[in-house]
């Protein structure tokens, strides 16, 4: 048997519950679940006995001991994973990402890489930097001898790219960011727009379909409506197609505006945070932009919702246009200075290349809107 036959085998004999699907290799994406027979909507085909995940409630009470109360459970669950010398669950592992798998998520990158990400998506990294590093000095600082970074960060990210929201009596004291736990099998889905309806209660997970499957097709779940800026930074891909993609217009937006269109904007709330999705910008890039091509009064009507914006609307629709060309040409100018970099894993620069591609097909498709209006 190879691995993942024999992940199925330990995760039935503890309990696990498969129903009609099995883990397979996707071209370009790792291992996904396929079905091996037509599924019906509202069929369950998994189910994880609370037994058989790995929580707050399965770490050695040993690593507790030397840890402070106020390490995440992301950083615990991490700890307790590079720690592991057992072979309790030896099927688990072996189906785990490699360290090179992670490759692709931008906390693993150099810092001239990690400078041509989206400005979203750098703000998602520094969060992301600041928490293992807030993690790293408690784990290191309690098992000096035990763990080195490299070592520590690869167990980190495979907590952060595999774990499922998750409440029990203990985690329903901490905040949200740490209900979570890892469930096997389950953390074979790969991620799609819409997805299998995954519950929890004491009892454990079930993952029930919400559509028909025939034979031979992935089964996916859903991680969230999440952006492409979100999906690098957290798992390290990004989607041809994201329905949820969205993109921050502030780099083409603030530079606009002089000091005191900005101070009227960040007194009424509005400066900053821009964003632009598939079918259109949202309200917050409507108020920025008629301060630039609106009078005060006119404006303010706008803001108060005393004026809809009717009359306005054209003059805003070319002043939004020409700051997606911006973005455009943006795009196309970070793309080439990507290629022209010295990067040894070529994979890397290829994913942020995708990004900004996606950006850029983003703003072709608003811009297209706009002309047919205009």
């Amino acid at each position: 048997m190879d691995a993942h036959e024999d992940l199925i085998t330990w995760a039935t004999e503890n309990g696990v519950k498969v129903n009609a699907i099995e883990p397979k290799r996707m071209p370009g994406r790792g291992i996904g679940l396929i079905a091996t027979q037509p599924i019906k909507p509202n069929e369950i085909i998994l189910d994880v006995p609370t037994a058989c995940l790995r929580s707050i409630d399965t770490v050695r009470p040993s690593i507790i001991r030397h840890l402070p109360k106020s390490i995440t459970i992301h950083g615990l669950l991490a700890t307790d994973l590079a720690l592991d010398g057992s072979s309790k669950y030896a099927a688990w592992n072996a189906v785990c990402p490699t360290p090179e798998d992670f490759n692709t998520i931008p906390l693993v990158w150099s810092r001239e890489l990690q400078s041509f990400l989206p400005k979203a998506a750098r703000a998602l990294l520094l969060k992301q930097q600041a928490k293992f590093k807030r993690d790293w000095a408690m784990v290191s600082a309690a098992f000096p001898q035990q763990l080195d970074e490299a070592r520590y960060r690869y167990a980190w990210l495979l907590v952060n790219t595999r774990t499922f929201y998750y409440v029990n009596a203990k985690l329903k004291r901490r905040i949200r960011d740490d209900h979570m736990c890892l469930q096997p099998v389950a953390d074979l889905f790969n991620h799609g727009d819409e997805g299998c309806n995954v519950e929890f209660d004491h009892r454990g997970f079930s993952i029930k379909a919400t559509q028909e499957y025939a034979e031979g097709d992935e089964v996916k779940i859903c991680y969230g409506r999440h952006s492409g800026d979100l999906l690098l930074v957290e798992y390290g891909f990004v989607m041809e197609e994201n329905r949820w993609d969205e993109v921050l217009l502030d780099d083409v937006l603030l530079p606009k505006l002089d000091v005191r269109q900005r101070d009227k904007l960040e007194e009424a709330g509005y400066l900053g945070n821009y964003v632009m999705d598939r079918e259109t910008v949202c309200y917050r890039t409507q108020v920025a932009v008629r301060l630039l091509c609106c009078g005060f009064r006119e404006w303010k009507r706008f803001v108060d919702g005393i004026d809809d914006g009717e009359r306005s609307q054209p003059k805003v629709d070319m002043s939004i246009l020409g700051l997606l060309e911006d973005l455009k040409q943006h795009s196309e100018k970070t793309i080439s200075d990507i290629t022209m970099l010295a990067i040894e894993d070529r994979q890397q620069r290829d994913m942020l290349v995708r990004r900004w591609e996606h950006i850029e097909t983003l703003s072709d498709t608003n811009i297209a809107r706009l002309r047919e209006r205009t």
